[in-house]
């Protein structure tokens, strides 16, 4: 997780502390990811998460979209999110891994689904690999030839995953091969640009056809899903850390606070003092939620917000 006052580098790649650690494959439980008990506002998470609910009922907030919680549910986040979780007794059990520990397995990470309420052999599928994962990690903590063994069982549960949200298999359209290739871009640059024609030069195709491809995968013009990503970064940082709203608007490429105020209170729909006030609080039916660019594991429509 983020230090409170800091803001992240691009790119993180350090696991949360959790129980055991066997070569970027850690696993704990809830309440190891949260800094301080009652889970009081967001924390901006470092590494890849699976989260299986295993007691309890409640609801976790994902990039702020609230998810009901109950035993069964399975969360999948991703490094860069935000998470809270919130419940009486809310217990779970969470499997995290850091960048490059799948390399050279065939798993494809955005046909895991962000939130799945498991039932029936599903359910007890997952559990029990879940649990199996868990129990190995412990046993074999500090033995080398249990890497192997961590990232194969770790790849066998994603794989499952991503067969029960149907997505797996699909032959993609060159719209959605467009899009992807703009969430890469984007990733690595929303800090320095927000104007189409930039993306376009860099993916080698026309403003009209990376607009074409965020309207079919999306609904949304190649503008909107750019500004969405920013506004949705700026939301992060205001609810998980405390660096000044300034600071965080100059890091996003607004040199004066006036324009990232304007830009922010158009794109959510309050100011970002006024977020950043109310981070602390649930999320109330109805709120203005940032849109999230979802990857391909979307969030099932009733929670897409």
């Amino acid at each position: 997780m983020v230090t409170p006052g800091q803001l992240p580098p691009a790119t993180r790649t350090d696991p949360p502390i959790l129980d055991h650690d066997i070569d970027g494959i850690t696993t704990g439980a809830l309440g190891d990811l949260a800094p301080e008990p009652g889970w009081p506002r967001p924390v901006l998470l470092d590494a890849d998460l699976l989260i299986l609910i295993t007691g309890g009922h409640g609801s976790a907030e994902l990039d702020f979209r609230a998810l009901p919680c109950r035993p069964g549910a399975l969360l999948r986040a991703r490094p860069g999110q935000v998470l809270r979780c919130l419940g009486p007794q809310l217990d779970a059990t969470v499997v995290s891994w850091s960048t490059g520990t799948l390399s050279g397995l065939d798993v494809d990470l955005d046909a895991v689904p962000a939130y799945r309420q498991l039932a029936g052999e599903d359910e007890d599928a997952v559990i029990s690999e879940v649990t199996q994962l868990t129990v190995d990690a412990e046993r074999h903590a500090g033995v080398p030839a249990a890497t192997a063994l961590l990232r194969h069982q770790l790849a066998v549960l994603l794989l499952r995953l991503a067969l029960l949200s149907g997505e797996s298999g699909h032959a993609s359209r060159p719209e959605t091969d467009t899009f992807q290739r703009l969430r890469r871009e984007l990733e690595r640059g929303y800090q320095r640009t927000r104007r189409v024609e930039d993306y376009a030069a860099r993916i080698g195709c026309s403003v009209r056809t990376l607009t074409r491809a965020c309207l079919a995968v999306t609904g949304r013009s190649a503008k909107q899903v750019i500004d969405d990503r920013v506004a949705l970064q700026a939301c992060r940082l205001l609810a998980a850390t405390d660096e000044p709203v300034g600071r965080i608007g100059r890091w996003l490429g607004f040199p004066e606070p006036t324009n990232f105020g304007r830009f922010f209170s158009r794109e959510v729909g309050v100011s970002p003092g006024a977020f950043r006030a109310a981070r602390e609080q649930p999320l109330p039916a109805g709120v203005v939620r940032p849109r999230p660019i979802r990857p391909g594991g979307r969030l099932p429509a009733t929670y897409a917000g």
